[in-house]
């Protein structure tokens, strides 16, 4: 074994294999729910009616559960997974387009990173000369770079996830293409995301740390594969954490009282889930003294960073239909929120 896996401490065999074992052991441990396709297509076991649209992603590995942990019944349909922390290819992401070019449509999820995003784009550019119905969707929820960043300047993290869980439903509702776009685009104007870190990670193909913080270090602002965000300073408690990042994200959203809110406590690798659910108390607290109510959540791992540890918060603010489609029935496999 090389000698940067031992330093690592990971239970790994080899580093050019690790995207393949990975599917391959999430397929066998769901496989009423999910199967590879084509080497690395995740796509439901069951497949929903061609009368319905299909939701599809794309994304690079080394971030699990996401995103083909979010293929089943009422999300993805299929993820088109790439190497470690790379986005895949437009030929791979086609392939899957093509899997499903006889549905009712194809909405294509992209994180906003720029290989996923010139993935997408060459992808979507040979799908129209091939006649398949498909449109797009930029996830961009990140706003570390700034309230007043953007859309191409923020970063797509773990707010990919509720808006697929939206999106999933809404087809699986039987929404036609144009209804389910429409419901997407409105729930990610209300979807905000930032991330806090405490440490580093390593390249699990390489052993090479990717960020190093000090031991009385954090950094708000951390991105999805340990990009800086220019917020580093000393630790601080749960709640003045919270408090921080509550209030950049509320204005994020323009967070009113009286509107319902649904926040996401994502632990990126290594933060138990003790101080998830600390961090989810004081952003509740946060949420009540401006009058919003809290009517759900989820304190879990959606998105890792490897063994990163901090954690992302996740403002999603509902109305009456986005709510609804984010409690609706879901059997993908590590969506904890089952649903009705």
């Amino acid at each position: 074994m090389p000698v940067q896996l031992m330093k690592m401490k990971k239970f790994l065999n080899s580093p050019e294999n690790i995207t393949d074992e990975v599917l391959e052991g999430l397929a066998g441990a769901y496989p009423d729910k999910i199967k590879i396709e084509n080497g690395r297509i995740v796509v439901r076991a069951n497949p929903k009616s061609k009368d319905k649209v299909a939701v599809i992603t794309m994304g690079g590995s080394g971030h699990e559960p996401a995103l083909s942990g979010f293929v089943g019944e009422g999300m993805l349909d299929a993820s088109v997974a790439g190497d470690i922390f790379a986005a895949p290819n437009a030929v791979s992401v086609l392939a899957a387009l093509k899997m499903f070019k006889d549905y009712a449509g194809i909405l294509l999820v992209v994180l906003n990173h720029a290989g996923d995003v010139m993935s997408a784009n060459m992808a979507l550019k040979m799908a129209a000369r091939e006649k398949i119905n498909v449109k797009s969707i930029l996830v961009a929820d990140d706003i570390s770079a700034g309230l007043d960043a953007p859309k191409s300047e923020r970063r797509g993290l773990a707010g990919c996830i509720p808006l697929i869980k939206v999106a999933g439903a809404a087809a699986e509702s039987g929404m036609g293409l144009d209804e389910v776009l429409a419901v997407a685009e409105k729930f990610n104007g209300r979807i905000a995301t930032l991330a806090v870190a405490m440490s580093g990670c390593t390249h699990p193909q390489t052993g090479q740390p990717i960020t190093e913080l000090g031991d009385d270090e954090m950094e708000i602002g951390m991105g999805q594969h340990g990009e800086g965000g220019g917020g580093r300073g000393k630790i601080l408690t749960a709640d003045e954490t919270s408090e921080i990042m509550f209030g950049a994200l509320s204005k994020a959203v323009s967070l009113k009282e009286g509107e319902s809110l649904f926040i996401i406590i994502n632990g990126v690798g290594a933060t138990t889930p003790m101080e998830l659910a600390i961090v989810f108390r004081a952003a509740k607290k946060c949420a009540e003294k401006i009058g919003a109510k809290v009517v759900g959540g989820i304190v879990d791992e959606i998105l890792t960073v490897q063994e990163m540890a901090g954690f992302q918060m996740i403002l999603c603010v509902l109305d009456e239909q986005s709510a609804r489609l984010i409690k609706a029935r879901s059997n993908a496999p590590y969506w904890t929120c089952i649903g009705e």
